[in-house]
Order: C-alpha cells, then structure tokens, then sequence
C-alpha cells in the first residue's frame, strides 16, 4: 500500500525501525543527525552567494582538488554531528585521507559511516546543483575499537544509503533496503515531507550523462556505443546528452526520468585508469539505491555492490541507472555488441 504524502522523514525512519524486531532505536538516531546536518547545509547552501562561504580555502583533499569553503563546513558539520550521536564506531570522508577517528571521550556505537560532504563542490561558485551521499555499515570486527575492515566492505553490506541535493529545491533520497523514497524539504516548517514514495526506475530511459571531454581518452568499444546512442533504430530513440557534473545530480535526473549515466575507465589517461569515482563514498551508495529502485550498477567487469574495496580512496569505473541501458552499455563496453 502506498505511503501517504506529507509524512515526514523522521516518521518514515521510525516506521522502518518498526519493522526490525528489536531495533532499539540507535540507527534511528544516526539517520536523525544526518537528516540535520542536511538542513543545516541547505541552509548554509541557500545563502553561500550572501556570505563569505563561497571560494577556496587554499588547501587541497586527498584527492588532490582544491577545498571550497562550504566544503569544509560541510565535512566538519557531518563529523560533529555523526560523533554527535554516540552510535558511530568511526567515520570516513572523501575529503580526508584516514578514518576519522573518535574524539577522546565520546561515546561510540556499532555503526561505520562513509560520506562525500559536498559532491560536484567545483559546481558551487557557478551556483549549480550539488549534494551530499553518505553510506550507513554495521562494524563487523570485535573489540571496542575499529579496524580498518569495518571501513573497506563491500557494497552488499551497507545497511543503509542515501543522498540530499541541493538544487531549486532540497531533496532527501535514502533506503534502508525496502525501496527508496524521496523527501522534499519544505522550508516553511523545516522537515523533509515525503515527496515521491517508492521511486522505481524506468526500465530504459532517452538520456545519457557522460563527460564527452574525455571521448580522445576512451578506447573504440565505448565510441561504439555512443555512436550507437546517436542514431535512431526500430528499439530506440536518439539519446540526449544531459552532463551536470554533480553526481548526486546527474544521477538523480536519471533516477526519475530513466537512462544511464558512465564514469569509465580512461583507458589512455595515466591519471584515471579506473575512472574518478570513489567506490566507498560515491559507487557503493548510488548502486544501493539504484539497485533498490529496480536498476543496476556495474563497473563494466561486475556489479558494483561485490567488489572488495583494498583502499579507502580506491576508484572504480561505474554504469548506473535504467537496467536495460545499463546492460547495453556493458555490452558495448566488453566488445559484445559493435551497433
């Protein structure tokens, strides 16, 4: 049965929790303070342009790309907040090279969680979509203390994903791995209302997200394949090229509307021989939700949600959205399918 419309965020987690014989009500609380720190940034977000929030702090992140301000608030804001709960066992961002370990004293609990505070933040000064992703874990080692294996599981076994963009408006995507659902946040009382209940994706859609700058870059069975997206057959439209730069955007259009969206291997760039995307931070948690929305998510050699993570910062190649493009692209991707 259909959810009604208007139900808040916080009452959607707790119908959740009901489900779950003896949840105590821990994971609850975590989602609750991610759920804040989302308001919080929104706001932050919504007045970047008013206030001195906007640039670059002159540092760099792990990954070698420039910091903005509203980035580091955001990943400050997030670990504040997640330690805030006292579930956490220990946190990991993208912005940072190591775990995040526990401040001294606090409390800590059974959960891992890995974020990208502000995904597409090279967006910001141009006042383009952006958002934030987290991914929810169980620690799986004994012990009061974390170990780096509780960090590097694989995507099958996040208890919980999720994603809030920052665009015309503000919209939480999460699931707990029974469907997804949307929120919307209505300004005028500050909550997430239930905006688009049991979200499922087309089975094919008509739009592709690729960063086309990099075509010199890809080998000629990808070429194959978007040549094959520009021409009109009996089974399919011309394709139109729809490319953000945001993730959370990109992938979120497909979401709703249906198609695909490709970060592959540049297979003749040293630079990103696995592609850019992060599997922890950025993969792992957009191929939760999709998945549960009925898509897929590979990375061209195998669903993204069983690979083995071996670094906290590893990249890997990623296809994601309607199934149906999903496997038509891997296909030409393999070389098993030329037009």
């Amino acid at each position: 049965m259909s959810e009604p419309l208007g139900i808040t965020v916080t009452n959607h987690v707790l119908s959740m929790q009901h489900r779950h014989e003896g949840a105590r009500g821990a994971f609850t609380h975590l989602l609750n303070e991610i759920i804040m720190a989302a308001k919080i940034i929104s706001s932050e977000v919504n007045k970047a342009g008013l206030v001195d929030i906007l640039g670059s702090t002159g540092g760099q992140n792990i990954q070698g790309e420039t910091v903005k301000k509203l980035d580091e608030f955001s990943n400050n804001l997030m670990i504040d907040r997640l330690y805030r709960s006292g579930h956490v066992a220990v946190l990991a961002s993208e912005e940072d090279a190591d775990p995040i370990e526990p401040p001294r004293g606090v409390q800590t609990g059974e959960y891992v969680v890995l974020f990208d505070p502000l995904d597409g933040s090279s967006n910001i000064d141009a006042n383009v979509s952006i958002g934030t992703i987290f991914s929810i874990l169980r620690k799986c080692s004994k012990g009061p203390e974390y170990q780096m294996e509780d960090l590097l599981q694989p995507g099958l076994k996040q208890v919980a994903a999720g994603y809030v963009l920052y665009g015309s408006s503000t919209m939480m995507v999460y699931t707990t791995g029974n469907g997804v659902s949307g929120f919307t946040l209505d300004p005028s009382v500050g909550e997430f209302l239930l905006s688009h209940p049991e979200i499922k994706i087309p089975q094919r859609g008509k739009i592709v997200s690729a960063n086309m700058g990099y075509w010199d870059y890809w080998d000629e069975n990808l070429k194959n394949y978007f040549r094959y997206l520009r021409t009109v057959t009996d089974t399919k439209p011309v394709y139109s090229l729809r490319y953000i730069g945001s993730l959370v955007a990109d992938f979120h259009r497909n979401l709703l509307y249906g198609g695909v969206f490709l970060y592959p291997a540049d297979s003749k760039d040293p630079k990103k021989p696995y592609g850019k995307l992060r599997l922890l931070y950025e993969c792992n948690p957009m191929g939760m939700i999709c998945e549960q929305a009925g898509g897929l998510a590979s990375t061209g050699d195998g669903r993204v949600l069983e690979v083995e993570p071996s670094d906290l910062h590893q990249r890997v190649p990623l296809i994601i959205g309607s199934p149906q493009d999903v496997e038509e692209a891997v296909a030409f991707i393999n070389g098993q399918r030329k037009e």
